[in-house]
Formats: structure tokens, sequence, C-alpha cells
């Protein structure tokens, strides 16, 4: 209870009117559809959970935990999608999958953002990680932001923008270095870290910062910029601690998860060593973080609409309690 009292203090009103219960009375087998529909997916495709929590970073770091980054191509809205923020973003048909699931039961109740909060930590539960509470209440956006999409953290990036980014959102280095753990399972195209291996920012040389046997392996595997590599070498489709323990060895796959350790001086290198040293530790502190991250600017009440496609907005007049947004 004193984590949810600060965090209301923190992101305001919006936040303090999102609670556990919202859908206790119109949407009471809420998270059974959704972790049954999440297992079926991984059944099918081991990346699926992976693909699910991007999804859902990827919401809230646009213009807040709204939905928008579901949204297609449509008169007025320049798809977030297209942002280079989300370049092989995948796994949209996903959603589709759990919405219309949630539809057939609770129909025009449950939003494509809540949809993507509960998928998130369902996909990190099944694949053997902590489980957090997620509070319900957000309302889909009717808009998209492009630019804010192509503004994302990049896998280029160094540090200090990184945190930049995070800290616009009223995150710390804690809540950066912990949800990036969840690269402890999903997969990246060479084209995000092949620039790594030779000729690093100009310098003709690989990244120092790369284990050389590492970089033998992954050039090795990496035949084209498509070809997609594990992020963990070790347990790539399980959810532990072996991100940190990875990068410990600088044995991390993209540059912007290896600054996280190797950047001479940065708080981070601590917050690493910590979250390496014990899976529980790691676990509390993600389960902490995600709940911060997945509160980022929520609307609710009578903002935005309740989508009943993911990928468009609803017709005006079609839902009861939709404003501009």
């Amino acid at each position: 209870m004193a984590l949810l009292f600060f965090l209301a203090l923190l992101f305001g009103a919006s936040y303090a009117q999102l609670t556990e219960t919202f859908y206790d009375q119109t949407c009471p087998r809420l998270p059974n559809i959704v972790r049954q529909e999440v297992k079926r997916a991984i059944e099918t495709d081991i990346r699926a959970g992976a693909k699910l929590i991007r999804f859902h970073f990827h919401d809230c770091f646009v213009q807040g935990c709204d939905g928008s980054v579901l949204l297609e191509d449509a008169p007025g809205i320049d798809s977030e999608l297209n942002g280079l923020g989300n370049l092989g973003i995948q796994g949209l048909e996903i959603v589709d999958a759990i919405k219309a699931a949630v539809e057939s039961e609770c129909p025009g109740v449950v939003s494509c953002a809540d949809v993507l909060a509960l998928a998130a930590k369902q996909s990190v539960d099944v694949q053997g990680g902590p489980s957090w509470r997620v509070l319900f209440g957000r309302r889909d956006s009717r808009t998209a932001n492009r630019t804010g999409a192509d503004e994302l953290p990049s896998p280029f990036e160094t540090l200090e923008p990184l945190k930049q980014k995070f800290e616009a959102l009223g995150l710390d280095s804690t809540d950066l270095v912990a949800p990036s753990g969840a690269h402890t399972f999903g997969r990246s195209r060479c084209m995000f870290f092949s620039g790594r291996f030779s000729n690093f920012n100009g310098t003709g040389q690989p990244d120092p910062a790369l284990d050389p046997a590492y970089r033998q392996e992954l050039e090795r595997a990496c035949t084209d910029g498509e070809t997609r590599v594990n992020f963990d070498p070790t347990t790539p489709d399980t959810f532990d601690k072996n991100y940190y323990t990875n990068l410990q060895a600088n044995r991390g796959l993209l540059t912007s998860d290896q600054v996280l350790f190797s950047t001479p001086g940065a708080d981070t290198i601590e917050i690493v060593n910590r979250l390496g040293s014990r899976e529980g530790t790691f676990f509390r502190q993600f389960r902490v973080s995600m709940i911060k991250m997945g509160n980022i600017r929520p609307l609710t009440g009578n903002q935005g609409e309740i989508r009943r496609n993911c990928r468009g907005v609803n017709e005006l007049g079609g839902e009861a309690g939709h404003d501009v947004m």
C-alpha cells in the first residue's frame, strides 16, 4: 500500500483513479482470459511474451499508457508503428487474439491499454518471472504520436540519452536498469547490433565492451541484417537474472544494454551488480519498476475511449464514454 500511495503522489490524479478491482464486476474473469491467451501464444511462438512486453513498453513511453502504439494508419492518424523506435516490432496479431477473447466475454468493457498491461505481466509470469499487481482503468487514446515513436529509446544509444528519456517520464536509473532485464528473453535483428563487430563508432575497431569470443559467435550467426539472435545466449526463453551476468561478462547484445555496465563511473554499474547478485532482488525491483512504468499518464474517466478493435478508433457515437484525446 505504501508503494501505491507513493505512485499516486508521483503520477497524479489519473494514476490515483486506477484500481486493481476496476473490472471485478464488469469482467471478473479478465486475468484468466488473458493468461490463457498468453499461454496459447507462447506455445505457438516462444517469442510471444517478449513481443507483448515490448508493446507495453513502447506504448507507455509515447504519450503514456493509452494503447496508441496499436493504432494503424487512418485518416488523421500517422501510426506509431511507422516510427523509428518501432522498427521491426511484432506481435500485433497476438494482441488482436487476446482482445478478441476479452471482447467475446466482456464486449466494450476492457481497454486495449489495460489488455497490454495485463498481457505483459502474464507473459513474464508464465515464463518464470515475477508477478505484480496490475492496476486497471486506463482508457484508449483516439490519437497516435508518430514523432514520439521516433524518439523511443534506441538500441544504439549511449547511457546519458537513455537516462534523460527515462527521467523525462519520472523514472530513475533503477527504473532504467530493472525493466531492461526483460532482455533476458526474446530476440533482436542483427541490424541493431552488427555495427559493434568492426569500425564501432568510426574507430576502425570492434566495440571494446563486446567480449571477443561472443563477437565471433554473433558474426557467425548474423548471415544478414534480418537474422534474429537471442538476447540471452544461455537461457534464451526463460525469465531470469542472466541478463545482468551477461552484461558483467561483456555479453550484452545491444549497445543500449552493455552501456548500463560498461560506462565508466556510471551509477547503473552498481545497480547491474545488485540485480545480478540474486534473482529475488531482480524480481522485486522489476516488479516495482513495472508498476511505475505501467502507470505513466493514463487516460481515465471520460478521457479517450474503450476501443473494440485495438488497431483503429471507434466510430464517433459508437461508444458511450469518449472525449477527444
